[in-house]
């Protein structure tokens, strides 16, 4: 009896020294393919297809070429995520681009995308869910009239407070709360598209006849309708800014983006497909809130439900937004491109507090001057730029870093058609319609080289100066450490 009960005890001794044993200070692999793809899928299915289908019709005209830019920008969404899994699983770091932007052509190009991404883009994605999030909860008290804009701009800082602090406290929780409202969000796409498609079949196609009637021929027309529709697609490389805390990232990087991708393609084919079936296109155009319109004509009495889970469905793509942005941060931070205070990791929760709360302050600054569409036009500029170079990258390193291991090797045709996209979308806005925007955001990038060569190249004395006792007394206040291993 004693023998048989021996091993028994031996392997509860053995949990029981694993369980007393302190976890290292390092970011901890948490996150397994079903919240893989709730990332992928929550963060994606955020504000944007509740925003973007009226930009996407006003700049293509009419209905049939509407709905062909939502089918090319969801499968240029799948491509270019199979060249972020190849990325992935051969540079298995987190922080999306800026490693793969490091190993392919040095620290400049990293560290002024962490610069743009930190200063710019991750927080003016942010504010712009946020914003969207205020503006669908206002709708529902101010039903005859626009919601006042302190209002709305209140309501969005307490969103990145909250959201904020969330993942500033545990990484398990941020994963809980993006788990459920990424149920919450796939609740209201199924009422949409269930309710478009029973009325489909009652016969409702009077705005699918002659829908390529009138279309009009303009190049920056279209690559403004693939920026707004491609927004909507944003968030299909978020897991690669979290690969560290990936748990077997060979695996469920590739299989994640393989499932959720799609998965958001069908829906939000559908979901304009329910829109056109109660909308006419002028009023599509016309309403402030597609989804709540949509509502209020198909579920009266029950329209309240659209709203409510419309704000589900915007913080959970904010939330994920957070979960992701505040990786770059720490990571830039470890490389000695920020500060290195943000690299560091909360002794007790061991997260990458200071990353976070950084990011939550940039991003309210940002509601200040809070216009969406031209922040999502100056964000997607800015975006495609770094899309680019990181595809680039791919193909530059298949010859600088042939012996490296691929779990994941795209046929080289889809990098290529990736890049050359990319450019379009770069270009043709500039040449058919010129705006003072596209030249601040690169005089924006460009003036990071003058931070590089100053705080990170040259490693002034008196910056150094200062920035010691300012970490000292952060790391005291927050109860941070440097991690204690850093990925090879």
């Amino acid at each position: 009896m004693g023998e048989e009960t021996s091993p028994r005890k031996h392997r509860e001794d053995e949990r029981s020294i694993q369980s007393n044993e302190p976890k290292v200070t390092n970011l901890q692999k948490e996150v397994g393919l079903f919240s893989g793809i709730c990332i992928i899928v929550g963060t994606i299915i955020g504000s944007g297809i509740f925003i973007s289908p009226k930009s996407v019709l006003r700049n293509t005209g009419t209905v049939g070429p509407c709905l062909i830019i939502w089918v090319a920008c969801g499968i240029l969404a799948t491509l270019g995520a199979l060249c972020f899994a190849e990325l992935g699983t051969m540079i298995t770091k987190s922080g999306g681009e800026y490693p793969y932007l490091m190993e392919a052509f040095g620290p400049i190009p990293a560290y002024l995308f962490s610069w743009t991404s930190m200063m710019v883009m991750k927080p003016s994605s942010f504010v712009i869910i946020c914003l969207s999030f205020s503006e669908y909860v206002c709708a529902a008290f101010y039903s005859d009239c626009k919601p006042p804009e302190v209002v709305v701009k209140c309501l969005a800082a307490a969103a990145i407070l909250v959201i904020t602090t969330v993942n500033a406290l545990s990484v398990r929780l941020g994963r809980y709360v993006q788990n459920f409202f990424t149920a919450a969000k796939m609740v209201i796409v199924a009422i949409i598209i269930i309710s478009g498609l029973v009325l489909l079949a009652q016969g409702n196609t009077r705005n699918f006849e002659n829908s390529f009637v009138g279309t009009p021929a303009s190049v920056g027309g279209i690559s403004l309708a693939f920026y707004n529709g491609l927004w909507a697609y944003n968030g299909w490389h978020q897991l690669n800014y979290i690969t560290e805390e990936l748990r077997n990232p060979h695996r469920n990087l590739p299989l994640a983006i393989i499932i959720g991708i799609p998965l958001v393609t069908v829906c939000y084919i559908l979901m304009n497909v329910s829109y056109f079936t109660v909308m006419t296109p002028t009023e599509l155009l016309q309403s402030q809130a597609v989804a709540v319109t949509f509502g209020d004509r198909i579920l009266y009495p029950a329209s309240w439900v659209v709203p409510l889970f419309l704000a589900f469905s915007t913080i959970g793509a904010a939330n994920g937004n957070c979960f992701t942005a505040g990786r770059l941060i720490y990571v830039a931070g470890r490389e000695g491109h920020m500060l290195k205070v943000l690299s560091y990791i909360s002794v007790r929760r061991l997260t990458p507090t200071p990353a976070i709360i950084f990011y939550g302050l940039i991003a309210t600054i940002y509601i200040i001057p809070g216009d969406i569409n031209s922040l999502i036009n100056y964000f997607s500029f800015a975006t495609w730029l770094f899309y680019g170079m990181t595809i680039i990258g791919l193909v530059v390193m298949r010859f600088t870093k042939k012996t490296r291991e691929r779990p994941i090797k795209v046929p080289i045709f889809i990098p290529i058609l990736v890049i050359l996209i990319p450019v379009f979308l770069v270009l043709a806005p500039i040449i058919t319609k010129p705006a003072w925007e596209y030249l601040y955001c690169v005089l924006f990038i460009l003036s990071g080289l003058i931070f590089y060569f100053l705080f990170v190249y040259c490693e002034l004395g008196w910056a150094q100066k200062i920035s010691k006792p300012v970490t000292m007394y952060l790391q005291m206040l927050m109860e941070v450490v440097p991690p204690e291993k850093v990925p090879e």
